[in-house]
């Protein structure tokens, strides 16, 4: 049975708060003298057969025309199509409340989730096709500021697409009617995400477009794609965070031209979280983690910037995270943009599917006419530990004419599988310049632990990569490098380093490996 609410619909004073009790997270709201909505006063069941969206927007448009406020899910599963947020709105999920996308059509109705326009001709092929609609989701709100989902409660996005054909009875992306992501914010600031849980989240559990200021803390998402897209956005933190995402990325910085220009995602800070792509979904939320099948070397589950980048990656900061099973973490740019100034630091990586690290400055150009190849520069990588690594080097590849260029990595071990034979030691990997940013975008390398291609500038310190099986690869691979520096490296017995075209190459302070001073250009393997 709900609170006692007064006719407008609010709870207020002190007998709100001795009704809610001094333990309930929202006495402190209380406290403050903000406003506190009930969705039941406004015709909200919670019973999971009703349609409770109407309800929970009347809630919110009461509460926004009286200046904002708490808008209240208690406990009940609140089955709904879109939610529309308002400026000074804080949606709060109780511990119990479960807000539940429905399925699209329910019988007898004529309509499903709000119907989101396609992007104009002129950029509508920047980007991947859900980038351009916002309102087609659980939740949605644009031009806001000072919103806010919060509490314990859970979004379930069983009736939302995933975006594809392999939607199995589900339309794809941009349909009249269909939803295919939880949340979207569009030009938005001053936001904060808290506490809550998500499970099934469609295309993207989050997809923030253009947004400010905003506080990402302490969500588990257990879902079947994107986990955390955030794309063209500014101060950002996001912090202990859990992400299951077998399917597709779990935390994805971007910078697409969804706006219709372009725009830097800076000032991001990523810490205390982990990401997964081995669990069955649903089993990361109940505890039970099953692994997921087939075996967990096609899984996602990762942090990348990218793929998108029209706009530009700058001054991130990337720290304490755990990589479970999933690929590597992932910096491209690919799109004509910058990708600069970040750290990254105390990161550790369980059985690896791909490359641990790949640092990507290619040539896609999926944007405006004219544009050219971006810059990846000035990134800073420390304290490493990967362990159960697929056979795939770690990976820093530019384009001809343009290097990756100003990039440390120091503390870095890698535990790979090995195993390879001398026939993939003899490979020489396509340039594939214009393709899709991803670490088998080469195919086989060869390479155990670091490949370099079109670099300037690479230095490293304290690395050591091991392998479970003797591989017939060198551990190092370096073509069109100019600048080179390593420091105390431990690599397997066999071949350390082949150059080709490396110029400026230092070696010293190796336990196995002889001091090495080339100036080059040269071409050699020892």
């Amino acid at each position: 049975m709900g609170l006692v609410i007064d006719r407008r619909g609010v709870l207020t004073g002190a007998a709100a708060i001795a009704a809610l009790g001094f333990a309930h997270p929202l006495t402190a709201a209380m406290a403050r003298g903000a406003a506190i909505v009930d969705v039941r006063a406004f015709g909200a069941k919670g019973d999971g057969r009703a349609l409770d969206s109407p309800a929970i927007n009347r809630a919110i448009e009461h509460a926004a025309a009286r200046g904002g406020g708490t808008v209240w899910l208690p406990a009940g599963t609140y089955r709904s199509y879109t939610i529309r947020l308002k400026s000074h709105i804080t949606l709060h999920l109780d511990a119990g409340a479960v807000l539940l996308a429905a399925d699209t059509p329910i019988e007898g109705m004529a309509y499903g989730y709000d119907i989101a326009p396609d992007l104009p001709p002129a950029f509508a092929a920047y980007q991947d096709h859900g980038h351009g609609h916002w309102r087609n989701a659980l939740i949605w709100g644009e031009g806001l500021e000072d919103i806010a989902i919060e509490g314990s409660g859970l979004i379930w996005g069983k009736g939302l697409g995933r975006g594809h054909d392999y939607d199995t009875g589900r339309p794809i992306s941009g349909r009249p009617g269909v939803g295919d992501k939880a949340i979207a914010l569009k030009l938005c600031r001053n936001i904060r995400l808290r506490d809550f849980r998500m499970l099934e989240a469609g295309w993207f559990a989050l997809l923030a477009t253009g947004c400010d200021n905003m506080t990402i803390d302490n969500l588990l998402i257990d879902t079947n794609r994107d986990g955390l897209d955030i794309d063209c956005c500014r101060n950002v933190t996001v912090t202990r965070c859990t992400i299951n995402s077998p399917w597709d990325d779990a935390i994805c910085p971007k910078s697409s031209f969804a706006l219709g220009y372009p725009r830097w995602t800076e000032n991001v800070r990523i810490s205390d979280c982990t990401v997964s792509g081995s669990y069955v979904v649903g089993s990361v939320l109940d505890g039970s983690f099953r692994p997921f099948p087939p075996a967990p070397k096609s899984t996602h589950g990762r942090i990348k910037l990218g793929t998108e980048s029209n706009g530009g990656f700058r001054n991130f900061a990337i720290s304490n995270c755990v990589f479970d099973s999933c690929r590597g973490l992932a910096l491209e740019t690919v799109d004509g943009a910058g990708l600069e100034d970040i750290a990254i630091t105390n990161l550790t990586l369980r059985n690896v599917t791909t490359a641990p690290l790949f640092l990507r400055l290619g040539r896609r150009m999926r944007g405006p006419a004219g544009a050219v190849p971006g810059t990846l520069k000035r990134v800073l990588i420390d304290n490493i530990v990967a362990s159960g690594a697929a056979p795939m080097p770690s990976i820093i590849a530019g384009v001809a004419g343009h290097p990756v260029e100003d990039i440390r990595i120091s503390n870095l071990f890698v535990e790979q599988i090995g195993g390879q034979s001398a026939a993939m030691a003899a490979i020489d990997p396509p340039e594939n310049a214009a393709g899709y940013p991803e670490p088998n975008m080469f195919g086989d390398l060869p390479a155990t632990g670091l490949f370099v291609r079109h670099a300037r500038n690479i230095a490293l310190s304290n690395v050591e990569f091991q392998t479970q099986a003797v591989d017939q690869r060198p551990a190092f691979w370096l073509r069109d490098v100019d600048g080179f520096d390593a420091g105390n490296i431990r690599v397997p017995t066999g071949t350390a380093f082949q150059l080709d075209a490396v110029s400026r190459f230092r070696l010293w302070g190796s336990r196995d490996l002889a001091d090495r001073r080339i100036d080059g250009p040269i071409r050699t393997k020892w």
